[in-house]
């Protein structure tokens, strides 16, 4: 890419269309290198740390819609971006990030360029746009740093700078921002990270920043991950030939441990390698020949000190994961729909549950949860061909709310979201749909199904922290009620009853499991047998939810 950007001896003074488009493939450049980090920041340790992940996917749609446009002009160009980033949108992060985009779009209205007075408007209307789009903004997140960035813009609009002089002065600005955001978040103080959707908008910034003073967008270090954001599953989809065991090894480092000459010196032992980092602690993955599946070992050896080692024949693994894939799942008997008739959308995170939701009677499954939230255009593709204009969806997760919102807003039928953050919510309420009841009603019983159960969830954690007096430790299991951590455990029995101590179970009758994240038969056996040697009043089900991540999903009513 070139850039034509109109300058004078001080700076930019002016940018079109094309020139916007460059600012905004910096800026997703950047962000991406830094994606991990964001996710990072994840307050709570469970696998949902995607924010880094969901604002790349947005901008990524963002761009997408204009990378072979020819438009200069400005305005148009910045509407096509909103445009793109609002149907690609995925969880809060990304919901917000379009908003962004929406406000700027309208404040450059049909420009042909834009001067640094435009840019000022521009933020100052990105901001009040986000705003307006969230029911009860919260400070502390994203919405303040761009708050704080449109302020720094407006203080200097005076000053007449160039583009690239006032981008400066944003940056700073959203540095500033987001390292105070714990001081207005206190769940952030107490886990002591910043906010990572403020993280990641200040590194859209600093993209752009970077690209203006001509410096590289590419890390030119190894890129270090998280250890919880190591994704195995990826690496197995190609097999390299000869690479044949695939070896994962647990170390903690000597102090004189030099990352890249470690990354270097592998390259010369496998392929598919990738570091990730935890609390003093590294993991490292490696794919090698068989004659070659301890020399990993040895050679890690000489870096610090082995605590675990995970070696897999990949050619047994590809084998077994081709026969799994051949097994197809059973169709979902989705309820048909006529019309007039009220249609029932579920965001589901697993096949199990999938099926236990079109029993239920839903018309359409996104599929959605944990770490892989919808956008707002599959959201929508669920339901727009449905042949009735009365639609319900039921997001079942607190990162899908607004991406539902989104998509209601962007269609002429009637549609309602309700609030539910679980899968037992979503169950709930769906139960609440009667043949022959009006729109208004079912929405109303819907919303308030929705406390008509407690959800626990059994995870296991992907960070060290504490909050709210919890004490957690990478990799132990914990446990969580109505999504609030309430301990740290041992195995998955001990969270489970840890959950139900926590309800008032004298009002409960059912408990519902929902298996999944590769928890076996034995360990559900287990945990049941003790469940109803506890609860003997109680009835208790058992469910193939196929999650992932989450070994129990537990509904109590």
């Amino acid at each position: 890419m070139s850039s034509q950007f109109i300058t004078s001896t001080t700076g930019v003074v002016e940018v079109n269309g094309q020139d916007f488009k460059l600012l905004v493939h910096a800026g997703l450049s950047w962000l991406k290198v830094n994606q991990q980090i964001v996710n990072a920041l994840n307050v709570f340790p469970v696998p949902d740390g995607d924010t880094g992940t969901n604002m790349v996917l947005t901008m990524q749609a963002a761009y997408d819609e204009v990378k072979n446009s020819t438009e200069t002009n400005l305005g148009k160009m910045a509407h096509d971006i909103a445009q793109g980033a609002l149907m690609g949108a995925r969880g809060n992060s990304g919901v917000i990030l379009s908003q962004l985009w929406r406000g700027f779009a309208r404040a450059m209205d049909s420009n042909e360029t834009m001067t640094q007075t435009d840019l000022v408007s521009g933020l100052i209307e990105a901001k009040n746009t986000a705003y307006k789009g969230v029911v009860r903004p919260v400070e502390g997140t994203i919405l303040t740093v761009a708050k704080d960035i449109a302020a720094a813009a407006e203080e200097n609009i005076k000053d007449e700078l160039p583009v690239d002089d006032i981008l400066k002065i944003l940056l700073e600005a959203a540095a500033r921002s987001v390292e105070n955001t714990p001081n207005l978040l206190p769940i952030l103080k107490q886990a002591k990270v910043v906010d990572s959707g403020g993280k990641g908008l200040y590194y859209i910034f600093e993209g752009m920043a970077k690209f203006l003073r001509g410096e590289s967008l590419e890390k030119s270090e190894v890129e270090v991950t998280p250890i919880a954001a190591m994704e195995m599953e990826d690496t197995m989809e190609t097999i390299e030939p000869g690479q044949d065991f695939e070896v994962v090894i647990d170390f903690r480092p000597h102090d004189a441990f030099n990352l890249q000459t470690y990354y270097n010196e592998l390259e010369q032992i496998g392929t598919s390698i990738q570091v990730g980092e935890g609390d003093n602690l590294y993991r490292m993955h490696i794919h090698v020949p068989s004659e070659n599946r301890y020399t990993p070992i040895d050679f890690t050896m000489s870096f610090g000190t082995i605590t675990k080692v995970y070696i897999e024949n990949l050619m047994d693994q590809m084998q077994q994961k081709s026969q799994s894939t051949n097994l197809k799942e059973p169709p979902l008997a989705l309820s048909p729909i006529e019309p007039g008739q009220i249609a029932v959308v579920a965001a589901s995170p697993g096949a199990g549950i999938s099926q236990i939701f079109a029993s239920l009677g839903v018309a359409a499954i996104v599929k959605g949860g944990q770490t892989m939230n919808p956008s707002t255009e599959e959201i929508i593709g669920s339901f727009a061909d449905l042949p009735t204009d009365q639609i319900i969806i039921l997001p079942n997760n607190k990162n899908i709310i607004l991406a539902a919102q989104a998509a209601a807003s962007m269609v002429d039928k009637k549609v309602a979201v309700i609030p539910c953050k679980t899968v037992p919510q979503g169950i709930s309420a769906l139960l609440r749909l009667m043949p022959g009841m009006d729109f208004e009603t079912v929405v109303e019983d819907m919303i308030n199904a929705c406390d008509d159960v407690d959800t626990g969830e059994v995870t296991i954690a992907t960070r060290t922290v504490e909050i709210n007096g919890v004490h957690v430790q990478e990799g132990q299991v914990i446990a969580l009620h109505n999504g609030k951590l309430i301990r740290s455990c041992i195995d998955v029995s001990d969270a489970t009853m840890s959950i139900l101590a926590d309800c008032n179970m004298d009002e409960r009758e059912r408990i519902t499991f929902f298996c999944g994240g590769g928890i076996t038969e034995d360990q559900v056996n287990m945990v049941v047998t003790k469940v109803e040697s506890q609860y003997p009043e109680h009835e208790v089900e058992i469910h193939d939810g196929g999650q992932p991540f989450y070994q129990f999903i537990i509904a109590i009513e």
